[in-house]
């Protein structure tokens, strides 16, 4: 499961990533990106910008999967996450799965690992070891109710199986898309599933990490740096104040 994430990078860091995107340079650093929330998402079917029409450019859409068909907005909370394994096959996907992918703009989640004797989770931070921000694959949908002035866009994070790094956190990773996966992914055309599904697996352990921070982050409305601070880190900080 994916169901909080960061993105905090700078815009010289986000335009390294995305240089092939329209990038805003103004974007507010968020630590905690809640399910629900509007999250910078690149559709493969994005509204152009005049200066350069051949370039997608970062939307905001809400975070969690209204399907066109749905009759009540309120699914899409039950819909922040899309298991990889069954997207050609769940009514709520397949026709995004086909038609309408994006990639939501990331650089850090998180997971809550069970404690051994211990009724909570410890929350973990989750990050690739260059610090750089990446995309998430996705799917995305419009939603427009009778007498509603403008659609929602709305968006899913698809997830797979954990690498030899998070299993010993979590039962399933968001899929991380390496660079050279965006074009193919974010193809305007339809694309079927045996094309795709090679797309969606596990993203090298080798270059990512992960370590505590403070349960700071388990409260959504705190939106600061403390969030990723590593625990030890978080703990001096709250004996400061």
């Amino acid at each position: 499961m994916c169901g909080r994430f960061t993105l905090a990078s700078d815009a010289e860091a986000l335009q390294q990533t995305f240089f092939n995107f329209d990038v805003p340079i103004n974007l507010s650093p968020r630590y905690n990106i809640s399910p629900t929330q509007e999250v910078a998402v690149i559709a493969n079917t994005p509204t152009h910008t005049e200066i350069r029409p051949e370039m997608g450019q970062v939307e905001f859409f809400h975070w969690g999967l209204i399907p066109s068909w749905a009759k009540d907005p309120k699914i899409g909370n039950r819909m922040i996450n899309a298991r990889s394994e069954t997207l050609a096959e769940k009514p709520s996907f397949r026709s995004a799965y086909k038609r309408r992918r994006c990639i939501i703009l990331a650089d850090g989640y998180y997971e809550w690992k069970q404690v051994p004797g211990d009724r909570r989770k410890q929350p973990v931070y989750i990050r690739l070891q260059s610090q750089k921000p990446f995309a998430l694959a996705g799917l995305w949908e419009v939603w427009q109710a009778e007498g509603m002035d403008e659609p929602v866009r709305s968006c899913t994070i698809i997830t797979c199986p954990p690498n030899d790094l998070l299993e010993k956190i979590h039962h399933r990773m968001p899929v991380i898309l390496p660079q050279d996966a965006y074009a193919e992914w974010l193809s305007p055309d339809e694309r079927p599933a045996d094309v795709l599904q090679p797309l969606l697996v596990p993203y090298s352990d080798e270059e990512m990490e992960a370590y505590p921070v403070s349960t700071f982050v388990n409260r959504p409305i705190n939106n600061s740096p403390e969030c990723i601070a590593p625990f030890e880190v978080a703990q001096s900080l709250k004996r400061l104040l």
